[in-house]
């Protein structure tokens, strides 16, 4: 069975940071895209950052040069590095897990909430 479970979300002040991690089970993690996916109340879930097999990574730019996604394939473990948080950033966060050869093999994450506020 195919299990995503991140973790790290929470209540955090306009401003700060926090880091979100991801565990899978059930994948060979080292060929599968990981990446971070958000989705606020009333909003359309939207990528926020990917990390390929090879360590390359893709960030949607509204968090370009705040957030930070890594990988640690021996933990098969993904991470998200959030620093600077703004309120429009409230949202439950999603782990996904994508072969990189097979892209329909596509898993998801229960989510967790992050909510940014004071």
């Amino acid at each position: 069975q195919v299990q995503l479970v991140e973790s790290g979300g929470g209540l955090v002040q306009p401003g700060g940071s926090l880091r979100l991690s991801c565990a899978a089970s059930g994948i060979i993690f080292s060929v599968y895209t990981m990446g971070w996916y958000r989705q606020a109340p009333g909003k359309q879930r939207e990528l926020v950052a990917l990390i390929f097999s090879g360590g390359t990574t893709n960030y949607a730019d509204s968090v370009k040069g705040r957030f930070t996604i890594s990988r640690d394939n021996a933990e098969n473990t993904v991470y998200l590095q959030m620093i600077r948080l703004k309120p429009e950033e409230t949202a439950v966060y999603y782990c996904n897990s994508r072969h990189r050869d097979y892209p329909y093999r596509n898993y998801w994450g229960q989510g967790t909430q992050v909510t940014v506020s004071s």
